[in-house]
């Protein structure tokens, strides 16, 4: 089972190298020394702790005394993603404001858009997409996130931004086939109405409206029959 990915039991993206970032991030806190009283330890700690509570002046008023709005917690999350995963939408606003990188990867090769589809927060996926969010990419991409967890109003946006609605996830599965598995009724409505391809199949054969029946879901089938899925 992988740990590489929010879908834990299914293969996701490959690590990325924060070395470099490590570093330039200690350079950075190093020139808090100079602050009495704010050890760089302290301060890191602190920056970590207002972001997770959407503290939006705290962390402000740090970002102001030289911390890197791109830092990272200790598994390589940066702030914007944690700001996004657990949707401050102020703060993620503010750190947009202060150039954080929308474009960064976790070394699970997660991004903040993912993370905001993953947990259903339009708003933030909206303010991050304006910011130069990638919708689409290689591996998980966060159309997959949104149709894993039924979040149909981030699903429609993403889509209307120019996301794939049948790219395949890591796994062999479109966002039809994992919206079916999770028994996301309103996510499959909004993916056939967007006109997703009932026809792909997984990589041992199965569709999604064979995920359905395996689920005993009979509304669900019943939607992807009349959307013309075959078995």
């Amino acid at each position: 089972m992988s740990s590489c990915s929010p879908l834990r039991w299914w293969p996701a993206c490959p690590g990325v190298s924060v070395k470099r970032r490590q570093v330039l991030q200690a350079f950075v806190l190093a020139s808090l020394m100079a602050t009495p009283g704010l050890a760089i330890a302290q301060a890191l700690d602190q920056f970590l702790k207002a972001v997770e509570q959407g503290d939006a002046k705290t962390v402000a008023a740090l970002l102001n005394r030289g911390l890197d709005p791109d830092t990272a917690d200790p598994v390589g999350n940066t702030v914007l993603m944690i700001a996004s995963r657990l949707g401050h939408q102020d703060l993620v606003a503010l750190l947009l404001d202060r150039k954080a990188g929308v474009l960064r990867r976790s070394p699970h090769g997660d991004t903040a858009l993912m993370f905001a589809s993953l947990k259903g927060h339009l708003g933030i996926a909206r303010l991050l997409v304006q910011s130069g969010a990638l919708v689409g990419h290689d591996g998980w991409a966060p159309l997959h996130y949104a149709a894993f967890e039924g979040r149909s109003e981030v699903l429609k946006f993403l889509i209307d931004k120019g996301a794939d609605k049948n790219a395949l996830a890591p796994n062999g599965y479109s966002s039809l086939m994992l919206a079916a598995y999770g028994g996301h009724l309103e996510a499959v409505r909004t993916l056939l109405y967007e006109d997703a391809d009932v026809r792909l199949r997984g990589p041992k054969g199965e569709t999604a409206l064979g995920i359905a029946a395996t689920r005993k879901d009979l509304e669900l089938e019943g939607l992807l029959r009349r959307a013309g899925a075959v078995d």
